[in-house]
């Protein structure tokens, strides 16, 4: 079980590659500096999941304005996804490099100019290249970002604090981007791609001026491992592509085939690159702990399950039911504001339960919340099936989120937090386009092409299956893993035999042994 380690104050002397010497230990109060500089990179967090999702909500408008089919409709979404999942790698790495501090202002600029032509322009294509554009720009402003916490606040209460309360944002951003979407598509669907363009500026204007400049050199040790980034990052982006190409073209086809024979030796020769490289883009050596691995798995089955949910639950309420945005935005009200409600307390809570308890836990309200919703019929009402089920995702997120992005870098060393920090965001945006694109297929196929009430639910129903089912397996790992960290805590440290022969000896006979 990972738990919070308590470490020395990191005040004075860089202790590292970006290591700034106002670094808070974990006694000391933070300043109202500290605290601007984690509010800002809470805000670019919260941008990029709010991007996410509020457009899951709008695609039904946008399909209508701009004329999109529903497979063209889908990389509305994709295209964000791809651009995010296929480059997170390249992009944790370019900070540990580059500086963090320099590479998440290039990008949070990038991403404020991206939000901008998403709202204006007024062709489907080039609305996909403006979001993929906006995924490349997240790519590199969330592993800068949280590789900026995690190397100025020291491990342990401190960063765990830190790190639960920016990564709630990210959760609130995510679920809240729900509601929001809903408020601003019954105005104008434009409005939610041009929301976040002057929070963008603002945070960028406050990010300037307000994240730690390091008193040495920002630049992690090591040279640039050009093969490794141009192989993994393609790998990437053609499993993504296939994966969200198969559900039109058929996953049966030759294409579809050919093209994940080639994500295969692509992975290969990537692996074979990182193992001889002298300074690897992946060091494989990371994911020899446990924790580490474990919380990026739990991060691909925590995402993967919800995107498939959301693009589900989005389909259902508004298509089959006839919900308009903002209802639909009211019933998801609840996930959000727990989410939020919780950023301040989970710090204290992962202290206190550890990583290895809260994860298992949080995945097992999420599989909780989506079996409660296969209820789901012609006449599915808000209190009776959509509440219950938000507030369980709600639960689900707020335990689970932190955890796996503090269990994701507990124990890396400073120069590998952008990898680190690269690697569970990787995690998370692929098993979300994986995710959305299994569910794709199978509403596709269980629907065969039918609009009537039945043909839609036909679909939605063993797509719910495999969102629960992939939920599951995120919950057997981690509730195994947690079992197994115990039984090795248990070995390392065992408790003493009880003398059960001594303890039933007259008082007077064992005091009389004592004298002697």
């Amino acid at each position: 079980m990972t738990t919070a380690r308590t470490t020395g104050p990191t005040v004075g002397p860089t202790t590292g590659p970006g290591r700034t010497t106002d670094a808070p230990s974990d006694s000391d109060r933070w300043t109202p500096r500290l605290w601007g500089a984690l509010i800002v990179l809470c805000a670019a967090l919260f941008l990029d999941a709010l991007d996410t999702s509020m457009v899951g909500v709008a695609l039904p408008s946008i399909g209508s304005s701009l004329k999109l089919s529903t497979s063209t409709l889908q990389w509305v979404v994709s295209g964000y996804v791809l651009g995010y999942g296929g480059l997170l790698l390249l992009g944790g790495r370019a900070a540990d490099l580059l500086g963090r501090r320099r590479v998440f202002l290039v990008a949070l600029a990038v991403f404020a100019v991206a939000s901008l032509l998403g709202g204006v322009v007024d062709d489907g294509g080039l609305l996909i290249a403006v979001r993929f554009l906006k995924g490349v720009s997240a790519a590199f402003t969330a592993p800068a970002g949280l590789s900026i916490i995690t190397t100025t606040f020291a491990e342990g209460p401190a960063r765990n604090r830190a790190l639960s309360i920016y990564t709630t944002c990210g959760a609130s951003g995510f679920s809240l981007g729900l509601v929001l979407s809903g408020l601003l598509t019954s105005v104008g669907w434009r409005w939610t791609f041009l929301m976040p363009v002057p929070v963008a500026l603002v945070a960028l204007v406050f990010a300037i001026r307000l994240l730690p400049r390091p008193t040495g050199s920002e630049r992690g040790q090591g040279g640039y491992d050009l093969a490794g980034a141009v192989i993994g990052t393609g790998t990437l982006l053609l499993l993504v592509f296939t994966v969200t190409e198969a559900q039109s073209v058929g996953w049966a086809s030759a294409r579809t085939i050919g093209s994940l024979l080639a994500v295969v030796l692509l992975g290969a020769l990537f692996l074979r690159i990182e193992l001889r490289a002298a300074h690897p883009l992946v060091r494989l050596g990371i994911f020899r702990n446990g924790a580490v691995a474990r919380a990026n798995l739990a991060a691909l089955t925590l995402f993967g399950s919800y995107a498939g949910f959301q693009f589900l639950a989005t389909l259902y309420l508004q298509r089959l039911l006839g919900w308009s945005a903002l209802s639909m935005a009211l019933g998801f009200l609840p996930a959000g504001a727990l989410v939020a409600l919780s950023s301040t307390r989970m710090g204290a809570i992962v202290d206190r339960f550890g990583t290895g308890r809260l994860l298992p836990l949080g995945v097992l309200a999420l599989l909780a919340g989506y079996l409660l919703f296969l209820r789901l019929d012609t006449h599915g009402s808000m209190f009776g099936l959509v509440v219950p089920t938000t507030v369980l995702l709600g639960i689900g997120f707020a335990l689970a989120f932190p955890s796996a992005n503090i269990a994701a870098t507990d124990g890396v060393a400073d120069d590998e937090q952008g990898l680190a920090s690269g690697l569970v965001n990787t995690a998370m945006q692929v098993g979300g386009a994986l995710g959305l694109a299994a569910v794709t297929a199978v509403i596709t196929a269980g629907s065969h092409g039918g609009t009537s009430a039945q043909a839609q639910l036909a679909g939605y129903r063993p797509a719910l299956l495999l969102v629960a089912g992939v939920a599951l397996i995120g919950l057997l790992v981690t509730a195994g893993g947690a079992l197994l960290d115990r039984r090795r805590a248990a070995a390392a440290h065992p408790v003493p035999d009880y003398d059960y022969r001594r303890a039933t000896e007259p008082v007077g006979s064992a005091l009389g042994a004592e004298r002697v």
